[in-house]
Formats: C-alpha cells, structure tokens, sequence
C-alpha cells in the first residue's frame, strides 16, 4: 500500500503517501487510495488529520506515465479520470476534521491543490512549488478553486499563467501556507498540541462556521444564523465544560494528559 493511515493515542490521524520513487506522484491507484482512506478517516473519531508524505519531495503532482496515457483516452474518459481527482480534492476540503499538511521538497502541480485544501499548511525552509501545468500545455483545472481561495485571483494571475518556480518564503507571503520552518517534526507537534488543546467539537463547529460565514453579505440572516451558532455551543455539554474549567483554573476535560 502507497497509503497507510495511523491514530495515534491522542486520536490523531496520521495520512501518509509513501512512494518516493516516483517523488509521490499521483496516477490512477495513488487518487483512489487517498480517497478511500481520507473518507475512512473522516467518519473516525478524532481530533486531526495530518497529511504528509515519505522521501525527499512532498509530490510531483500528476504522474507523467499517467499522464501520457490519459492523452491516449477520449474526452469522456478524461472527464471521468478528472473527476476522480476532483473528489479527492472535495474530501479532503470538506474534512469534518482539521486538517494539518506538512511540505519537503518538491511540491508541483496538483500536490499545491492538496496543499490549499488543508487547514493548516508548513513547509520546510527548502521547499519549491510550482503550478506547473501550463509548462505541459495544460491548466490547473480541478485544484483551481481550492488555490485560487488560498492565493487569492491576483496572484493566481500571474502564477497560473508563468509556471515559476517559487520558494517557501513567496507560499507564505501568497497564503499557500501558514509557516515555514527548519523543523517539520517540531512543526507537527506543535500545530498537533494547539488542537489537542481545544474543544473539538468546538474546532469542528469553528471550521465549518468558516464555510458558512465566508464571502457572504451581512445581513440578517447571518447574523441570526452566527447568534444561534454561539448560543448552541453555550449550551453544549462541551461549553459548559470549557466554561465551568475556566473559571475552575483546570484542565478541561479534553486536554490530554501530559504523558501523552
């Protein structure tokens, strides 16, 4: 298997692609198999899903051999093997879970669109992206809407169209990613305690208000909506917790203990 997914005793889920040979480039069975484990892991009870790869590079994005061959298909063929990229994608972006993704090397092409559809996004100090398709005579279709939220239409002007090379300093000014560092061991423990810390039903309820909240008027109806947001979780087993912990100077009862 070139997917594993490991829990670990905080009820964390650790996604792996393992296939450095090929700079863990999808083709067919790479999407498949990412799809089913992420919706495996989706209906699990945990706190996080961490994706990352093994090897020296975080993806080459589409495999080249893959590719080639898909050139060969018809239209509706391509449409099909397209939307299967396409719902790997949406899984992973609709993660009930936070999502954590750390970044070495290399990430390319489609790798950037998983890169924008986690939460949570570091990448090592030495790490190059590209959205490379163009170069190759094609567009970035289906991880469009995911990197154009993340980067935003100017600049998605500009590195759509230029297929650059760009460093991990440029992703962090974009809004590729959240932080750069020397350490992505240190990195993931670090973004890992930071959720641990917090009520995950109120993690999850807080990730999901972003998608109701995002882009839309403020009128009425969602300030009704946001006020009866708050006032469930209040009320919730969770809230009261929370609250009762605070004013009690302890620990909630979520945290982890300091062993774990």
């Amino acid at each position: 298997m070139s997917v594993t997914l490991n829990i670990t005793k905080s009820k964390v889920a650790i996604l792996e692609l393992s296939r450095p040979e090929k700079h863990n480039a999808f083709n067919a069975e790479i999407i498949a198999e990412l799809i089913k484990t992420i919706e495996y892991a989706n209906e699990l009870d945990v706190r996080a899903l961490v994706l990352k790869t093994q090897g020296k590079h975080f993806s080459a994005g589409a495999d080249l051999a893959w590719m080639k061959s898909m050139a060969d298909n018809n239209y509706e063929e391509n449409v099909a093997d397209s939307m299967e990229l396409a719902k790997l994608m949406h899984v992973l972006a609709s993660s009930p879970h936070p999502t954590l993704c750390l970044v070495q090397g290399a990430a390319f092409g489609g790798a950037l669109g998983l890169i924008a559809c986690c939460d949570i996004a570091v990448a090592a100090s030495d790490a190059k992206f590209c959205l490379s398709e163009v170069k190759l005579g094609l567009i970035p279709a289906v991880i469009s809407p995911y990197v154009i939220k993340a980067i935003g239409e100017r600049q998605a002007r500009r590195y759509f169209l230029t297929a650059e090379v760009f460093k991990a300093e440029k992703a962090l000014e974009l809004g590729l990613i959240h932080e750069v560092t020397d350490n992505l061991g240190e990195s993931e423990t670090h973004f890992i305690e930071l959720l641990l810390n917090n009520g995950p039903m109120a993690v999850k309820s807080a990730k999901a208000l972003i998608e109701e909240v995002a882009g839309k008027q403020i009128e009425d109806a969602l300030i009704k909506h946001t006020a009866k947001r708050i006032a469930e979780i209040r009320v919730s087993e969770e809230g009261q917790e929370g609250l009762s912990a605070f004013f009690e100077k302890r620990a909630p009862n979520w945290q982890p203990a300091a062993s774990e």
